[in-house]
């Protein structure tokens, strides 16, 4: 079957936007052939600085007929219902169509045969249509012909359009089509210095093998790979390793078409300023890639950098004018961070009390004392020093007033600690200057010396608390003040370090720093836990577990002990993966069912203690003896956090809950032990919720 080539070449297009321009491309193109009936074999997209590009093969070279009935008027209807019918429906007369008995009465169908056409003349319809109706983030229009309405936006000029339709034992067609003036052909251009010439091409491994030959090439990923390569094998020729930058390598590599790799150098005097913002200032200004020397594990003065032609003086000029560019940047750097250190870091705070965190929250000033105190009160719960921890919060937004985070703001929080240090501080308080932002993500590591993390709940658990405070929560897939990446920070936070804490009695406290108070106070610590048990069951989805039981262990209430609900939540699941869990979880199922019924019947509940008078069965008396003693034991295992054996003692109710459905009669006739029944099956329901709500299960 005939395959499809197309290509866009422009000007040079933002490596940030190449990837998902690529995938646009390929689902556009990909999901108009199968609503045009064409569904085909497989797709692939491709982008370089300068060039979209897409095959599609296994396309059929023709759309399926299509037949389709067409239901008309009743026989005998008004002519001109008959009349419309058979306009409609391109028919001659009623001799052409059919009459289909319905209870309602005779109806003519008439049978509609649409043919269909050849598949370049539909890529010819629809390809225009997706290049004017591009997604690119940003567009522009150029030319003469920018001031007609109508004319063409593109990310950048685009000059060309390459569209061939063929299969592969012939000659392929030129899918022909105009946009904006650009005709559609078989030309395209190699790389813009080292093979600039037009180019004909004809199907898709014609034009990868001749772009190839034209220094340009065409799959990012080979690009990534070639860069990687060299420049590992570079460093290590030289006596150095490359420190590897995923991000760099992505955007690098959408920013050649041919990858030279090559190395400079800086003086070693830059050194003394700390690797990550020789680092930063390397990578941000010259998206060059640093090395380190494996003995010292410090960086070298050295840089390799990726340029996108083979140079005739072997790329001396090219390595020279990075090094001048990057020399001064590193100067900039040095003197921003030796002017940093002239300046303690308390002496900066000052300055926060003009500058506001939010218009109801307060200055940055007042946030740092909210999260001072709260810091000391959660201190002695997690085991660190009070005094340490205080003093890590009152210095921890500290360099955000400095030079050289001014200048690169990923290095918040690293140069805190680094100014820290050099002043003298103690390592724990210097420590949670940096990982208090921590973790930022579910990748991200979770501190764990104890001030680190009484400072990072502090941060987190007064930024939820006072936006929840002024009604700034989340909503739908809007979260500004990234209030769920917050909450998931705490979750890992007290999971990771296995803390007890009490969350609405933390959050309280929090809301008591506040200066401003919501207009329902006491329901916000309620408001914010449910908020929690959101993203736990985010947290532990992730992990595997199921969301259910998350549900089922906060329906309990009072649930404020993160870890203890996923240790609960651990237990459980494991439970309900053996039999006698599934088998209990189905009782408890059916008398919660049962009882359900039975009360909005009779408009009551059947709370309190059955009459052990009333029992008349062995399997009655077998079931309430069965309760008593699992309660009593399950109550003292979750009394001592001893989850594993509270679910072992539920499984002890499987047989006689099991014995009660097969032999005893809920709705007796006698009124008095039909209550007394249901009031046992409440006893089953209620000897579980001392592990979890299992109504709130799913089966």
């Amino acid at each position: 079957m005939p395959d499809l080539l197309l290509e866009l070449f422009s000007e040079e297009i933002p490596a940030r936007m190449q990837a998902k321009a690529a995938d646009d491309l390929r689902r556009m193109v990909t999901d108009k052939l199968v609503a045009e009936g064409l569904v085909y074999e497989g797709a692939k997209a491709f982008a370089t600085p300068r060039r979209l590009a897409l095959t599609v093969h296994g396309i059929p070279a023709r759309q399926p007929d299509l037949k389709t009935e067409r239901r008309g008027p009743k026989v005998g209807a008004p002519d001109a219902a008959v009349q419309g019918f058979l306009k409609a429906t391109g028919l001659k007369s009623l001799d052409e169509a059919k009459i289909q008995r319905d209870p309602k009465g005779d109806f003519y169908i008439g049978l509609i045969e649409k043919p269909g056409r050849d598949a370049i003349d539909v890529l010819a319809e629809i390809l225009p249509v997706i290049i004017r109706t591009f997604p690119w983030p940003k567009s522009m229009r150029w030319g003469a012909r920018s001031g007609k309405p109508g004319s063409l936006n593109w990310v950048r000029p685009l000059h060309a359009i390459t569209a061939t339709f063929g299969p592969e034992t012939e000659e392929p067609d030129v899918v022909k089509f105009e946009v904006d003036g650009i005709e559609s052909g078989q030309t395209t251009y190699g790389h813009r210095f080292l093979a600039p010439a037009p180019i004909s091409v004809r199907r898709f491994e014609d034009y990868e093998a001749k772009l190839l030959a034209a220094k340009v090439v065409l799959d990012a990923e080979r690009r990534k790979d070639a860069i990687l390569t060299d420049a590992k094998q570079l460093a290590f020729a030289q006596g150095f390793e490359l420190v590897e930058d995923q991000n760099l390598l992505d955007e690098v590599a959408g920013l050649v078409e041919w990858p030279v790799v090559l190395m400079g150098s800086f003086e070693p005097e830059f050194l003394k300023t700390p690797d990550e913002v020789i680092r930063a200032t390397i990578r941000n200004n010259q998206k060059c890639f640093v090395v380190r020397d494996p003995k010292t594990g410090k960086l070298a003065s050295k840089f390799i950098l990726v340029a996108n032609i083979e140079a005739t003086d072997g790329g001396k000029t090219i390595i020279a004018g990075n090094e001048r560019v990057i020399r001064a940047r590193l100067s900039d750097a040095k003197f921003f961070y030796e002017t940093d250190l002239k300046t303690k870091l308390e002496d900066r705070l000052p300055k926060f009390e003009q500058i506001v965190f939010h218009e109801k929250l307060g200055t940055q000033a007042e946030r740092i004392k909210r999260i001072e105190r709260l810091a000391a009160e959660i201190a002695p719960l997690v085991g660190a020093d009070v005094a340490k921890a205080t003093r890590a919060a009152h210095l921890a937004k500290a360099d955000l007033l400095t030079e050289v985070v001014g200048e690169f703001p990923e290095v918040q929080g690293l140069m805190g600690k680094y100014y820290a240090l050099a002043q003298g501080e103690d390592a724990s308080v210097a420590a949670a200057c940096e990982e208090h932002y921590k973790p930022q993500g579910p990748a991200d590591r979770v501190p764990t010396d104890p001030v680190s993390v009484v400072v990072a709940l502090a941060d987190k658990i007064d930024t939820l608390v006072g936006f929840w405070a002024i009604d700034e929560k989340p909503t739908g897939s809007k979260d500004p003040y990234a209030l769920r990446r917050a909450a998931l920070g705490v979750i890992r936070l007290i999971a990771e370090n296995a803390l007890r804490l009490s969350l609405i009695k933390v959050a309280g406290s929090a809301l008591a720093g506040l200066s401003v108070k919501p207009a329902d106070a006491s329901k916000l610590p309620s408001d914010l836990l449910a908020f929690f048990a959101d993203r736990l069951k985010v947290q532990l989805r992730e992990q595997g577990a199921r969301h259910d039981l998350v549900d089922a262990v906060f329906a309990l209430g009072g649930q404020d002990d993160l870890l203890m609900i996923v240790r609960r939540v651990e237990a459980l699941g494991k439970f309900l993966d053996t039999d006698d869990g599934k088998n209990l979880l189905a009782g408890t199922k059916r008398a919660s069912n049962i009882l359900s019924i039975e009360e909005k019947k009779d408009r009551r509940s059947f709370d309190g203690a059955p009459d052990a008078a009333l029992y008349s069965l062995a399997e009655e008396k077998a079931l309430a003896k069965a309760i008593g003693e699992v309660k009593a034991e399950a109550g003292a295992a979750v009394a001592r956090e001893d989850f594993a054996a509270a679910m072992s003692a539920m499984a002890k109710l499987r047989p006689p809950v099991d014995a009660f459905f097969d032999k005893v009669r809920v709705n007796d006739d006698d009124a008095k032990v039909r209550e007394n029944r249901l009031k046992l099956l409440n006893e089953i329901r209620s000897a579980t919720r001392a592990v979890a709500d299992f109504s709130k299960i799913q089966d």
